[in-house]
């Protein structure tokens, strides 16, 4: 194993519909024992999915709901979009740069002869 690996377990993609089906699991089992304890591990573990993969899902459903405080579901897409957004546009701004540069000196070598 080399040296810079991780000692985590690799990254798993679930299918929303599993996603979805857990969060509300935990959601039931809180709401009818009235408390959280051990409701994330057990439903994780009922489901065969990780538990802190589970934890997360909940705590971003609860932010979603408006009852944790954090950034939505919605608010970290957007984020992302105008993170690749303004990637885009420093890459064009470069390019946009290099051009007046280029056409810059070829105007000025073209008016020194």
């Amino acid at each position: 194993m080399p040296d810079n690996a991780s000692s985590h377990k690799p990254s798993h993609r679930y299918p929303p519909e599993l996603k979805d089906r857990a969060v509300r699991m935990v959601f039931e089992t809180i709401e009818e024992r009235g408390e959280r304890g051990g409701a994330v591990t057990r439903i994780a573990r009922q489901l065969g999915i990780g538990v802190e993969s589970l934890r997360q899902w909940v705590r971003q459903a609860e932010i979603d709901r408006g009852v944790r405080a954090g950034l939505t579901t919605e608010e970290r897409r957007r984020i992302v979009e105008l993170e690749r957004e303004n990637r885009e546009l420093r890459r064009a701004n470069e390019i946009l740069k290099s051009a007046a540069i280029f056409f810059g000196a070829e105007i000025d070598r073209r008016s020194t002869k």
